[in-house]
């Protein structure tokens, strides 16, 4: 089974179903790119994974990454396997130092358990092949049915409370200055 290394490259939200997200993952030799259905939930981890926000609570592939942590494991990578019936399988690939073990995993939770931890993401050639668009046709293609998601007023007021509470105050100041913009145009709609 040939691997090629992907790209969680970006979300998307896809007017074509209520509440879900593309996620596009690319690989870079062949200039393809894989569209995967999300959820919104599924959205917002990747997007926190990705962006390395810490939230206050753990969440479920924070304490996946907690649980492998405490037992010295470790993950190695994460395989996109196969697409069958609409449906992406993927597993991640966990390892002791001596053995490695496959474990099934939604693509969507193996991809933030990825991010998260910096492991590489794979694809089998057979899923880039079944469901890859030239990345190039896909951005010309994608105007009428999917545009780039914006977060909510309340995704980046958890945002802010996330980063203040990290004392990261210099991008709390530029999500603040977001925020105050968003609500001058919501009044102005108003």
């Amino acid at each position: 089974m040939e691997l090629l290394e992907v790209q969680a490259v970006e979300i998307i939200q896809s007017y074509s179903t209520n509440n879900s997200y593309i996620l596009v993952l690319n690989e870079p030799k062949s200039n393809q790119n894989i569209p995967i259905l999300i959820g919104e939930y599924e959205a917002q981890i990747i997007i926190l994974s990705r962006e390395k926000i810490k939230p206050i609570r753990p969440l479920t592939h924070n304490l996946v990454c907690d649980v492998l942590n405490k037992f010295s494991l470790f993950a190695k990578k994460v395989v996109v396997e196969k697409f069958s019936e609409g449906i992406f399988y993927s597993s991640i690939h966990i390892s002791d130092g001596i053995t490695t073990k496959c474990i099934d995993s939604r693509t969507s939770d193996a991809i933030a358990l990825a991010l998260t931890l910096n492991v590489p993401i794979y694809a089998t050639q057979s899923v880039i092949t079944e469901t890859g668009i030239n990345a190039d046709t896909f951005s010309d293609s994608d105007d009428d049915d999917i545009s780039e998601t914006t977060p909510t007023l309340e995704e980046l007021e958890a945002q802010l409370k996330m980063y203040e509470n990290n004392e990261e105050y210099e991008k709390a100041a530029e999500l603040l200055e977001k925020i105050n913009k968003l609500n001058s145009e919501k009044e102005d709609n108003n």
